[in-house]
């Protein structure tokens, strides 16, 4: 069996997952510095400068988690070609579709995951993508209500950025699985050179 697919650049995977938790520690920074500004009515244009900041993190990490998403997809329906991936449009364009946007994406991942290799397994990967999609929908839940219900809560500060942080290392892990899983497929794919004849 040939394969046209190529190995996910280790460059995009590592950078993908820097800019990933790269932005979750400045949410942590920016829900800080907002928190205290409304609390304590400090200067606005530090909590601007960070807020700034991690507005061009999370929108730096979101283009390089779908770029690397996007090429996932293309190796994996190029693995499995009769197993049900969604198309390229199907795959970026659910992310920006609000409510959908909170279901659909989570089982994207799964399809392209499931398609990626034989050597996918069902509960253990399964578990790890459920886990980081709990987790990033909890974070957004719990930001939504903090920020209408108690603005500058402690509790709910707490409780958003462990959320925050714990669906960032998620992220990360679910990139590593199916990068793994692929690279390994495509290098059983991949047929040997044939040996020059004398």
């Amino acid at each position: 069996m040939t394969s046209t697919a190529r190995k996910a650049p280790r460059i995009l995977v590592r950078s993908a997952q820097v800019a990933i938790g790269a932005a979750a520690v400045a949410d942590v920074f920016r829900a800080a510095a907002v928190r205290s500004r409304y609390l304590h009515g400090t200067d606005a244009s530090e909590s601007g400068f960070i807020s700034m900041i991690f507005g061009y993190l999370t929108t730096l990490a979101a283009v390089l988690f779908l770029v690397w998403l996007a090429r996932s997809r293309r190796n994996a329906q190029e693995l499995s070609p009769g197993a049900s991936v969604p198309s390229r449009g199907r795959t970026i364009g659910m992310w920006f579709i609000p409510v959908v946007n909170l279901f659909v994406p989570r089982g994207i991942v799964l399809a392209i995951g499931r398609a990626s290799s034989a050597s996918w397994e069902e509960k253990r990967d399964t578990t790890l993508v459920n886990a980081w999609w709990a987790t990033w929908i909890g974070h957004v839940l719990v930001f939504v209500v903090a920020s209408r219900v108690t603005p500058g809560s402690t509790a709910f500060l707490v409780v958003e950025e462990a959320l925050m942080i714990a669906a960032a290392v998620l992220a990360g892990l679910v990139i590593e699985r199916i990068t793994t899983l692929q690279n390994a497929a495509l290098g059983a794919a991949v047929p040997a050179e044939p040996l020059a004849q004398a």
